[in-house]
This record gives C-alpha cells, structure tokens and sequence, in this order.
C-alpha cells in the first residue's frame, strides 16, 4: 500500500484517476473533475495535495487535503462544497487508510480530519482505535417514488391548502407564472445574470456572498455550470411572475440524483407569495413526471422549510483519525462532556415531520 501525494497544480495528473475511481464508487456529481477543477482554481489556497492510493495496482482511495494549522491536515472544503473531497472504496477500512495517509503527509500530523461525508455515499466507520466521528448536519433529500400526485397528497394539508390560496390570489391578480428550465452552455451566463440580480437585491449581498460575474463565487459557478451543460447534465430554473423572474434554482445532476445547489427567490416580494415554493411544485411535477431521478438532494443544514417538502433526513458527518490512540481517547472523553452539556442547554434537534404549519 503506498500514498503518491502531489501539489493541487498537479491535479490533471490525477484527473483519469479521480474520474474512474468516482463512477466506480460514489458516483456524485459533487466530486465529479467538472466540479473539482473550478473549486480548486477558484477557492484554493495553493498549499492543497491531491492524495492518490494504491494497492495491487488499483487506485483504492483519493483526496484533496489542506493544511489546518499545526499538526492537522483535513479534506478541502471550501462552502460551496457540501460534502468532504474524499473517496474510497467499499471494503477498505478507514482507519488503516488515514494512518498510512498521515505517515505520509509533510509536517508529522497528529490529526486527520475527513470532513462532511455523506452516510449514503460513505458508511460511517464506528468509533475505535485512532478513529472517531462527529455529527455535522441533518440533511434532506426527496425519493421519487410513485406519481406527483401522490407525493403531493402525502404533503402537508397547511402546505397544501397555502399553495392553492397562493395560486388563486395570483389567478385573481391576472399574474400568469410559468417554469423556465435551462439546459445548455450558452444559457449560463445569462441565468447567472438574473441570480445575481435576485441575490444581490438580497441578504446575500450585506455579507458580500452573492453571485457576481467579476467575483470567485461567480467566476466558479459560471465555469462549473457550463461544464455540466456541455454534457447534458446541468438544469437551471427560472420562475416567472408574468415578464418578471421571482425565483431561481441551480442545480447538476449526476446518476439517477438531482442536486440543488442554490436557491433564490425575490425578497421585495410582501403580499404572501412564495415564489420559492411556487416554483418547488412546479419543478418536483416535472420532474417526477420525467420519470429520469430516483432522488433529489437538498444537501446543506435542515431548515424548517424542507420539512415541508420531505421527512427524509441523514447526518452528515465528521471523520478525525488521531496519530496516536491516546489523542483518539481524549476527543472522546471531550466529545462526550460536550453532548452531555449541549442536551441540557440546547433545544430539540431537528427531526423529520409529516404535518407543517403555512408558510
């Protein structure tokens, strides 16, 4: 068994590597090389490693690590990204991999974090030996099983009964709505165009995190997005109020999954409209109607308003594996001391519900 590690500039190297290892293994759109390439050229720091493993001749795990202070190397994951920029194969053990890693790594590091990994992608390694694990984030998804009608049915009454109060006072308002759907290259730049207006007219653009054309959030989203077009795999939605877009969706899919990456509506809108959730049921009919996804995934930290759509929720989760077994034993015993006084101090996690109040 033996780690190859290069500089990220390094990473077309690996790119044949990285690209079979994901549709032999996870098979996410999220660590696919149209998603790596622009996050690390946008979001890198130039001090990131591509980490190659192999064993028998075989490729059996990759990674793009960071540096995190002293002593400590973790996956890179800058916040565009929702999960950890890591992957293995089934049946190699976590532990083993992270401690020949670590041997490997510049700097003698006494920990390794593996960050934001999906259960249903990875399966979560118990806690043992010099691996431990953390809860990240609830995360929702929606599984298309059956018709629109009866996913529609299973929501819901309040959402139900709000959605069609919505839609009437609309009707009665003489406001025609309609759902736009962009597929190819050519249209990014232009639906990027409109997600800046709406973002930027936003809360997104006090703390400067809004989409713009001359910004690296821009810049990535612009060059991931078309990548995914020129292979069929990108879908961007507008929704309309008459000539006015009021809510947009960017989202890549990747297998039989969906991903939405951002959403954004127009916040001047006061008279009890939800654009957002006008245009949800709209895309969800045509997309259960396409019959193409076994899922759609909301990644990203459960809101109330997700619930209204699903009651499917995961953890996301944390891996450290520790240097030594000792430092493993004290992040336990620390871990521990921490739930114990987070379940007196803090409110009820989020769980997943069948019934939600309006809007």
């Amino acid at each position: 068994m033996s780690w190859t590690l290069k500089p990220a500039s390094y990473f077309a190297d690996f790119a044949d590597r990285w690209q079979a290892l994901n549709a032999d293994t996870l098979a996410s759109p999220l660590l696919a090389l149209d998603w790596v390439r622009p996050l690390l050229r946008e979001f890198g720091s130039a001090r990131e490693l591509v980490a190659c493993h192999e064993q028998d001749g075989q490729v059996t795990a990759m990674a793009i690590l960071t540096p995190r202070g002293r002593g400590a190397w973790e996956t890179f994951q800058p916040s565009q990204a929702p999960i950890g920029l890591w992957m293995h194969r089934p049946g190699v053990a976590i532990a083993p991999l992270t401690a020949s890693l670590m041997r490997a790594l510049p700097g003698f590091p006494l920990v390794l974090g593996l960050t934001q990994l999906d259960p249903d992608l990875t399966a979560r390694p118990a806690d043992a030996g010099r691996v431990r694990t953390l809860d990240y984030v609830q995360t929702a998804r929606v599984t298309l099983a059956g018709s629109f009608e009866e996913y529609w049915a299973a929501r819901g009454k309040n959402l139900r009964q709000n959605m069609k109060k919505q839609r009437n006072k609309l009707d009665k308002e003489g406001i025609s709505t309609h759902l736009q759907c962009s597929t190819v290259p050519d249209d990014v730049a232009g639906v990027l165009a409109d997600y800046g207006r709406l973002e930027s007219a936003g809360w997104k653009a006090d703390i400067g995190t809004a989409i713009h054309p001359d910004n690296a959030q821009g810049r990535f989203y612009q060059s991931m997005l078309e990548a995914f077009a020129r292979r069929g795999a990108a879908r961007m939605y507008r929704y309309w109020f008459g000539d006015r877009v009021v809510a947009m969706d960017l989202c890549i899919e990747g297998g039989d999954h969906l991903v939405i990456l951002k959403t954004t509506y127009d916040e001047s809108i006061k008279d009890g409209s939800s654009p957002a959730f006008l245009l949800r049921q709209d895309q969800f009919e045509q997309i259960f109607n396409e019959g193409r996804f076994r899922a759609i995934e909301f990644y990203g930290k459960v809101m109330d308003w997700h619930l209204k759509w699903t009651s499917e929720v995961r953890m996301l989760y944390h891996v450290n594996a520790y240097r030594f077994e000792g430092l493993a034993y004290l992040h336990g015993r620390r871990k521990m001391q921490q739930e114990a006084a987070a379940a007196v101090a803090a409110p009820a996690p989020v769980t997943p519900v069948t019934e939600s109040k309006p809007e």
